[in-house]
């Protein structure tokens, strides 16, 4: 068995999609990045690669390279979830949290766990997400951005 941590950030960005658990989130604003930004996905896709020792997804999908440009995370956590089973692994379960004063999440958390189950190739059971504030405090709590982390079991 192996344990993998993830945790990703993004700030907050105007003429741009919200888009967290592949789901498409109504705001005012979306997360800045070169993807789509999905600061879920890419805290779940670090556990992973940290669980079977590969590193970071800037190591597999660096930033500097315009094939990644606006990508779909999904996509890109069906690629990472395909490299741990071709290293012999399957996942036993991930618990992830997403860090948000706004907006509120609540409602889209079982699309968001069916999402991701389905591009990890797993059940939905396996997948866990929570949702919490920060009270107004730090950067997430100023409205500057949303982070999340991941913990994965691999076996």
């Amino acid at each position: 068995m192996r344990i993998g941590h993830g945790y990703d950030v993004h700030r907050f960005a105007e003429n741009r999609r919200l888009i967290i658990g592949g789901e498409n989130i109504p705001y005012n604003k979306g997360l800045l990045g070169h993807s789509d930004a999905d600061v879920l996905a890419h805290a779940l896709m670090d556990a992973l690669l940290g669980a079977i020792g590969e590193g970071d997804i800037g190591k597999h999908f660096p930033d500097s390279d315009d094939r990644y440009k606006d990508a779909d995370s999904m996509e890109l956590l069906r690629q990472v979830s395909e490299k741990v089973r071709k290293k012999g692994f399957v996942l036993c379960n991930a618990d992830c949290t997403v860090i948000a004063q706004k907006p509120k999440l609540a409602p889209y958390i079982e699309k968001m766990r069916c999402n991701i189950a389905k591009a990890a190739g797993c059940d939905i059971s396996q997948i866990n997400i929570k949702a919490t504030t920060e009270e107004h405090l730090g950067f997430t709590g100023r409205l500057e951005g949303i982070s999340a982390h991941a913990v994965c079991l691999i076996e």
